[in-house]
């Protein structure tokens, strides 16, 4: 199974004859950052299996997907304790999370602990944990929102809680969640194939877009700092609102969810030429940084650089025009990496965000994070 395996299952890969490769020391350093990385995740797993907390399988799912990534360490003992893990978390409905012992408004959050464990367990390349997946998929795409709202077509946290609500986060995650494991359907007689709505959920990423010609919310902003990039949903932006010059309260765009929505786009077979995914392309190298999320700062950092590899891979193309000239982005975005990764007192690598909203606190989530991104950005096959 290649590194690239689960960007392969989009439609919208091209060929990879432009992609130009790596100086062989910065490659050397990446793939050093990686094995450091991945030393450093097996000696954090627990005796029974888990990842940080037995609360929240996708604290498990990260690792065992980081680590899935790799040739060398797919087949290790610590892969198989943690798909055990999460195994034993699967629901007769397909779901994979633990019931909250208080109920909140995202409920036990299972859409996004099932799209992160169905990815891994899937890409273990394991086949008797398949049922658990197809089961996964069917609950997945049960998931989707199709109420005739402002979130229709969209994916929230918890279905089962009944309210009409999706946001950008875990709609990306859900799409390539299904995206991931979409050939496990092989298996599956004609009649029986899941799927989910793409044309609805290209109808709700557009709608948490900034950009006036596909989008008719009032929320929409036309903005030159904005324009082209997504907010969090269609109502609400974590980057905030700012006022336009005929009064309205628009949202701001920002990093983390311009990438999430590009990705969200080609999940649902957007092609690239579409104005759609060419305008946030656009946004995102006008904002080009690696220091911080745009419009977000610090805050969710290593999100950021996990969607962002993804989605410039998937994109296709190999620089990006930045605000001072055009980057080759996999060169700065490895070198980056590399320079931010921790190394403890055993000479094992580890990556964490001082600023710890969106959990980023959390050693392993960042790491997790960082690994997947950087197995992404070091692949040009």
């Amino acid at each position: 199974m290649r590194i690239f395996l689960y960007l392969l299952t989009s439609t919208f890969l091209f060929s990879a004859a432009a992609r130009a490769e790596l100086p062989e020391s910065l490659r050397r350093e990446g793939e050093d950052a990686v094995r450091k990385g991945m030393q450093w995740l097996l000696s954090q797993q627990k005796e029974a299996g888990f990842w940080s907390s037995p609360e929240w399988p996708a604290l498990t799912a990260l690792p065992v997907w980081s680590l899935s990534l790799s040739e060398q360490y797919r087949d290790n003992e610590a892969v198989d304790k943690g798909l055990v893990y999460l195994a034993s978390h699967a629901h007769d409905s397909g779901a994979i999370y633990v019931e909250p012992k208080l109920q909140f408004k995202g409920g036990g959050k299972s859409n996004y602990n099932t799209g992160i464990s169905m990815v891994a367990l899937h890409l273990s390349g394991r086949e008797k944990y398949r049922p658990l997946v197809l089961k996964a998929r069917t609950f997945m795409a049960g998931g989707q929102h199709l109420g005739g709202d402002v979130y229709h077509g969209g994916f929230g946290y918890d279905s089962k809680t009944k309210r009409p609500y999706a946001d950008l986060s875990n709609h990306y995650m859900a799409m390539e969640a299904m995206a991931i494991t979409e050939d496990a359907e092989d298996f599956r007689t004609e009649g029986e194939k899941v799927s989910v709505d793409k044309k609805a959920a290209a109808e709700f990423a557009s709608k948490v877009q900034n950009r006036k010609e596909s989008n008719d919310l009032p929320g929409v902003s036309d903005h030159p700092d904005d324009a082209g990039g997504f907010a969090y949903n269609p109502v609400s932006s974590f980057a905030g609102t700012r006022e336009l010059e005929d009064g309205r309260k628009a949202l701001r765009s920002f990093g983390s969810m311009t990438y999430a929505g590009m990705l969200s786009l080609i999940y649902a077979d957007v092609e690239r030429g579409d104005p759609r995914v060419k305008s946030a392309f656009d946004w995102a190298g006008r904002h080009w940084t690696l220091n911080e999320n745009p419009g977000m700062g610090q805050q969710g950092l290593y999100y950021f650089y996990n969607v962002m590899s993804k989605a410039l891979a998937v994109y296709g193309q190999e620089e990006i025009e930045g605000p001072n000239g055009p980057v080759n982005w996999r060169e700065e975005f490895v070198r980056k990496l590399v320079s931010l990764q921790r190394i403890d007192e055993d000479g094992r690598g580890y990556w964490v965000n001082d600023e710890n909203r969106f959990w980023e606190g959390d050693k392993v989530l960042v790491t997790s994070y960082a690994l997947i991104a950087l197995q992404v950005a070091l692949n040009e096959d």
